[in-house]
């Protein structure tokens, strides 16, 4: 349902679109006059805007100047007389979604008012993914660092060019490739991230192309890949330096063709998505260890983005602090948590391994455990106060008769297999994080132990 406001000087125009927008799920009001349209604006800001071009001795541009004022204005529709395009075409000039001519079909009114509900819808939507991709943490500071990177991202986001971003595991490599979107011209469409390294090779191929009924076992009807599916949005192919080489050469294809052939089909199709790759993994060493493509390198790298690690920004590091005490204060509903000057110096004074993502986590923590509106130094983990973590005692280092070092390390591994799925509630992906293994090793390790993969 939509709120929609008619401004019209007829009250009979006023009455009849009530009736029929309030017929089809809509809640209707009206205004006779620009005075009264402004009242109405000042109450709430409708989804749409009705206006009739003319309003007795006032326009209904005015109405359409007064609208796209707002901060976040709804669309405009204007109902004009019939036999004045002129009028029409001045109106989408001013910022009107569109016109329809007096006398006009109702059906042909209400499909314009579900395209103008939508668009409007689609507009707030970006608006809260550009806020959430941008207030994130990882723009939030004045370091010359991430000033450049900014200038970079705004720099890049109306082109077309591939972008390859590198950076350390937690520095925003995501976030940065969501404002590259957002900044585009590409924002309305959708952005689809593919995780590179958390797919087995067969299944991101048919994630990234799409296959055909009866590629494969399982495949009981055609479905349409990630690439063409973005349609003029934008794909990130996160961690792309896990890349197996098959799949390597196919991408590289792919990219230089701008089609996509998929699994079990020998029909090409284009797509016309924007490419942007993400990397924690220094990859021209990876091409001089023969395990990624120069070629594609070559081909995704036409602009890089390196995001700095935190301990490269340290004059951010209490503005970040803030930023996420402020949102987590919200979340607990305890909007005077402040960090004390100890525990700011405490966390300047820390490396940050984790980067901003392990920040989040510090703070979060802190507000959690404090007991008080002022987080003191004692709320931070010992890492982060240069405290070393006891160690276990000595393990027993005897070497009994049949002892096998390969069988004793086997056992280790596995039961940190378990204990790592374990904290992670079984979600493979950060257990995998949390023993500093990529994820098609973790599997493999998995499948070694004859652990079931799910």
């Amino acid at each position: 349902m939509a709120d929609i406001l008619i401004v019209d000087d007829e009250p009979s125009i006023r009455e009849f679109l009530e009736v029929l927008l309030t017929k089809h799920g809509h809640q209707a009001r009206s205004a006779e006059s620009l005075a009264e349209t402004r009242a109405a604006l000042a109450t709430s800001v409708p989804d749409l805007v009705i206006t009739d071009f003319r309003l007795g001795r006032e326009s209904g541009l005015d109405v359409v100047r007064e609208v796209r004022a707002l901060s976040l204005p709804p669309e405009v529709i204007v109902v004009t007389a019939y036999g004045t395009p002129a009028s029409a075409v001045e109106a989408m000039r001013q910022g009107a979604y569109d016109y329809v001519t007096k006398p006009f079909d109702n059906d042909e009114l209400l499909l314009l008012v579900e395209r103008a509900i939508e668009k409007r819808s689609l507009r707030a939507e970006n608006r809260r993914l550009r806020t959430t991709a941008l207030t994130s943490g990882v723009f939030v500071g004045q370091s010359p660092a991430m000033q450049q990177v900014w200038a970079i991202v705004q720099k890049v986001a109306p082109t077309r060019a591939t972008v390859l971003i590198t950076g350390e595991s937690g520095t925003g490599k995501e976030v940065v490739a969501r404002a590259i979107h957002l900044e585009s011209p590409r924002a309305a469409h959708p952005f689809l991230p593919v995780n590179c390294g958390a797919l087995a090779e067969g299944v991101l191929e048919s994630e990234l192309f799409g296959h055909v009924k009866g590629a494969f076992t399982g495949a009981t009807s055609d479905r349409q890949g990630i690439l063409v599916a973005a349609g003029e949005g934008t794909v990130l192919l996160d961690e792309v330096g896990e890349l197996p080489l098959g799949t390597q050469v196919k991408l590289l294809r792919v990219l230089q063709e701008r089609k996509v052939k998929p699994v079990g089909s020998s029909r090409e199709v284009p797509f016309n998505a924007r490419i942007v790759a993400a990397t924690n993994r220094n990859l021209e060493a990876e091409v001089r260890a023969g395990r990624f493509r120069e070629d594609l390198l070559f081909r995704l790298n036409v602009i890089t983005i390196e995001v700095p690690p935190l301990r490269h920004r340290r004059e951010d590091i209490a503005e970040l602090a803030g930023f996420f005490l402020e949102r987590i204060a919200i979340e607990l509903s305890r909007p005077r948590l402040s960090l004390s000057p100890e525990a700011i110096e405490a966390l300047r004074g820390y490396t940050f391994p984790g980067n901003v993502r392990q920040m989040q986590n510090i703070i979060e923590r802190a507000a959690t455990l404090s007991d008080s509106d002022e987080l003191a130094l004692s709320t931070l983990p010992p890492l982060v106060l240069g405290t070393p973590v006891p160690l276990e005692a000595e393990p027993d280092l005897s070497l009994p008769n049949g002892f096998s070092l390969e069988r004793h390390l086997d056992t280790i591994e596995r039961q940190y297999l378990h204990e790592a799925l374990r904290r992670s509630g079984g979600a493979k992906t950060k257990a995998a994080e949390l023993l500093g293994l990529s994820f098609r090793s973790f599997r493999y390790r998995l499948a070694k132990h004859g652990l079931p993969p799910e």
